[in-house]
């Protein structure tokens, strides 16, 4: 990006707050499309911090009106009007997201066990966390065991079971669960998956 460059994303809030406030410190602009079903205090705070905020209708990721398919169109249009001077931060697809966590959050989470680590379980949304860590942690120890935890309404459960992306129920979550495969979840080691309920979710935050 050169000066005054602008950051296009789709999000369902926490990524586009961590693009905006850093895109602020660069003197960027950032676009953010969101779902428009999201928290109004994800979409107060973007607002708040200066992203020019799209809302956009809920829709499977098959629409093309979905939130991530828009931000790419709009990135594209953005591009010929500005000589390219634009970034699609893709984070469902650009695989700097799960190398990310290769390199930092996985050798974190081996340091500060000191390596006694027996299984690392863990949601997915884009799929960079759990691909990245996983990875990072298998080549430290193969024994090491990597779970899915999934909401109702996703399809990644089935899919890690049975081979099949077949979502059933609903969940209040925002952010994790996919109905697809996305570049990041693709290198994903994982062993074994959990189909979690809300109500299990919601008695466990408390608890934390």
């Amino acid at each position: 990006l050169r000066e005054r460059g602008t950051i296009v994303e789709g999000t369902a809030g926490n990524t586009g707050i961590g693009l905006t406030l850093i895109a602020n410190s660069k003197g960027y602009n950032t676009i953010i499309v969101m779902p428009e079903t999201q928290t109004k205090e994800k979409i107060d705070l973007l607002r708040s911090i200066g992203a020019d905020l799209r809302l956009v209708p809920a829709k499977p990721y098959k629409d093309p009106n979905n939130f991530v398919k828009y931000s790419g169109r709009l990135a594209e249009e953005i591009s010929k009007k500005n000589n390219g001077n634009v970034l699609w931060a893709n984070q469902f697809d650009n695989i700097s997201n799960y190398l990310g966590h290769y390199h930092t959050t996985g050798q974190e989470i081996w340091a500060q066990t000191k390596g006694k680590i027996d299984a690392f379980i863990c949601s997915s949304g884009t799929g960079g966390t759990i691909a990245g860590v996983g990875k990072l942690l298998k080549e430290k120890n193969q024994s090491i065991k990597i779970y899915l935890a999934d909401p109702k309404g996703s399809a990644l459960y089935n899919f890690i079971k049975f081979n099949e992306l077949k979502s059933e129920g609903n969940s209040i979550t925002e952010g994790i669960g996919s109905s697809r495969i996305t570049s990041n979840f693709k290198e994903a080691p994982i062993d074994d998956a959990f189909s979690i309920e809300d109500v299990e979710a919601l008695s466990i935050i408390y608890e934390l």
